[in-house]
């Protein structure tokens, strides 16, 4: 490292240190909320990658069977990807309506495909609020970090002002290192929210697209289902 840009790590830190107690409350506020969105987008990136590619392998099962007792088979092989899961608890609707059908000797009825409909509906609510857990966090950091950031600048440079009515001269010594450490605190707001935003918009958008896949599939399950139960009570008659 140069020795130029050691004196800039040193200037910024002594800045820092020199701040008004607002305004280095202001970045502790802006650290805490910058941490916390890493560890949220590096924990949530992994596991939405991993959602992700189990889910597209049960989904290409799914679609290539087109037959639900080998895409359940399938499951045990997913226990991570939530198409899967959401999956198993149609099926098992499934077959207590086709259990049900088959010892009460009744004829096909569509109010055994909406019990069918509300478990996958159900199950599908439960796995979309999972992968959304604390996306929340980054979208607040996102809209709010800069502004409170640019409230640690406006104090640090009424700071300033003040300093400069009580020395009496606003030459360029005087002026210079109050708005600088004021000007930090904006920085480090628009440092915390860009990743926030950025990873906050990349997340939504793939739960989106693994939210139409499922829906997809959850269409085929119903008439499949539909098919199998019709077909059974045929049969009976």
């Amino acid at each position: 490292m140069t020795g130029s840009a050691i004196a800039n790590d040193m200037g910024v830190f002594a800045l820092i240190s020199n701040a008004g107690p607002v305004v280095k409350v202001v970045l502790l506020i802006l650290f805490f909320l910058s941490v916390t969105c890493w560890a949220i987008i590096l924990l949530k990136g992994l596991k939405i990658r991993k959602t992700w590619n189990e889910s597209s392998s049960f989904l290409n099962i799914f679609w290539e069977e087109k037959r639900l007792e080998a895409a359940y088979s399938a499951i045990r092989d997913h226990e991570a990807s939530p198409a899967a899961r959401i999956f198993r608890a149609g099926y098992k609707e499934l077959i207590n309506a086709a259990k049900t059908q088959k010892s009460e000797r009744h004829a096909f009825e569509a109010s055994r495909l909406d019990l069918i409909e509300r478990a996958l509906r159900r199950a599908e609510s439960t796995e979309i609020a999972m992968m959304e857990r604390h996306l929340n966090f980054l979208a607040t950091t996102g809209s709010a970090a800069p502004f409170i950031g640019l409230f640690g600048t406006v104090w640090g440079i009424m700071n300033s002002f003040q300093r400069i009515g009580a020395i009496g001269t606003a030459n360029l010594a005087v002026v210079a290192p109050g708005v600088s450490e004021a000007l930090i605190a904006t920085a480090i707001g628009l440092a915390a929210a860009i990743p926030a935003v950025i990873f906050y918009n990349i997340f939504v958008e793939k739960i989106k697209r693994l939210s139409q896949d499922i829906d997809s599939m959850t269409l085929e399950f119903l008439n499949i289902a539909e098919r199998g139960l019709r077909r059974q009570s045929l049969e009976r008659d």
